[in-house]
């Protein structure tokens, strides 16, 4: 295989080396999946660097996490409700401001975003620091756990490097009677399109037609700047995430997006940010009110990480969101903007 690394330059800011992202999806697939076992390589939790960012301990015999949703962001960005507000319609309990959700990361990612909050070494597949589970297990040690969430949220790493994984776990809580009592949550980086090269016709029905399942796909910046600084990969690679998220919304499940809004061009936030919104409603008009700006702050793994550069990317970003809140204004009506996140419909019609 050769090299997944290259020199690049994408406008003012140049990488010092850039990602081949189908190349290195290849080798971290293969890393952290048995397909013929229904097994996957689950990151170990108890003992790593993300434990100290953790407020309880690890658990599931440290292979999960417990994880605290909150709602209320910071001073001038938007409230998250995500997988709040989804999760807590489909369970029929009232909204909250806080939601707890049982957490479990796949082994790898193709991409090595520098405020990701997984260390690095979570990242590489590497079975030391891992065990591999089939999706089954990890739903009984799951079901094993007191006061248990009634969320899964399935994490990473890069769960679409494992499509499989989410379809396998829909089976394991249909097999044990926990379809209305458990929401089921994915992330998804919308760096393959392994959801339709490597699941079947059938396994794509079960996906569709589950009921209590959300999906959320992360936009790793606002332009090709912009996300090859913050996920290391090529910027060619921006592009095609909006073509993934638009085949993602023909499926009609129940989905969200994100987007971080680091950059290390500043000048660049006040065209960036309107032509990256104008790009979410060639995908459907309404999707930039199911899109939630994520706010990067530093986690343990990412002190180390930090550059002169990165740190001027977290103040940009307090501009960038001025720009995005005015935009939002500007597109849509004080209604629309008022309206749960829940509320805000795709129109599914034949494209």
């Amino acid at each position: 295989m050769r090299n997944l690394v290259e020199v690049s330059n994408v406008g003012k800011h140049v990488a010092k080396s850039s990602i081949d992202t189908a190349l290195a999806a290849e080798k971290y697939r293969a890393r952290v999946i048995n397909v013929e076992r229904r097994q996957l390589l689950i990151s170990r939790i108890a003992g790593s660097q993300q434990v100290g960012d953790l407020m309880i301990p690890p658990n599931c015999e440290g292979l999960g996490r417990v994880r605290h949703f909150k709602r209320a962001t910071s001073p001038g960005w938007p409230s998250n409700p995500l997988p709040i507000d989804p999760a807590c319609i489909s369970l029929g309990i009232p909204f909250q401001e806080v939601l707890t959700a049982q957490v479990f990361q796949n082994a790898a990612c193709a991409w090595r975003c520098w405020y990701c909050f997984v260390p690095y070494a979570l990242l590489a597949g590497d079975e030391k620091r891992g065990a591999w589970s089939t999706a089954e297990e990890l739903v009984d040690l799951y079901m094993k756990e007191v006061n248990r969430p009634s969320v899964v949220d399935l994490s990473g790493g890069s769960p679409d490097l494992t499509p499989e994984w989410v379809v396998w776990t829909m089976n394991a809580l249909q097999e044990r009677g926990l379809v209305n009592q458990v929401y089921l949550w994915s992330d998804d980086n919308l760096s393959t399109d392994y959801l339709w090269t490597m699941l079947s016709a059938r396994e794509l029905d079960v996906l569709r037609s589950y009921r209590s399942y959300g999906r959320v796909a992360c936009f790793k910046g606002f332009d090709e700047s912009s996300f090859a600084f913050n996920t290391h990969a090529r910027p060619q690679a921006f592009g095609l995430q909006f073509d993934r998220f638009k085949r993602l919304l023909d499926l009609e499940i129940d989905l969200y997006a994100y987007v971080t809004l680091t950059s290390p061009d500043i000048a660049s936030i006040s065209a960036g940010v309107p032509a990256f919104l104008d790009r979410l409603q060639e995908i459907h008009e309404n999707l930039p009110l199911r899109t939630i700006p994520l706010r990067i702050s530093t986690f343990s793994p990412v002190t180390a990480r930090m550059t002169a550069e990165r740190t001027a990317s977290l103040c940009g970003q307090e501009q960038a969101i001025k720009a995005w809140n005015h935009e939002i204004e500007r597109r849509f009506s004080s209604d629309m903007r008022q309206r749960r996140v829940t509320e805000v419909r795709f129109d599914h019609v034949a494209r």
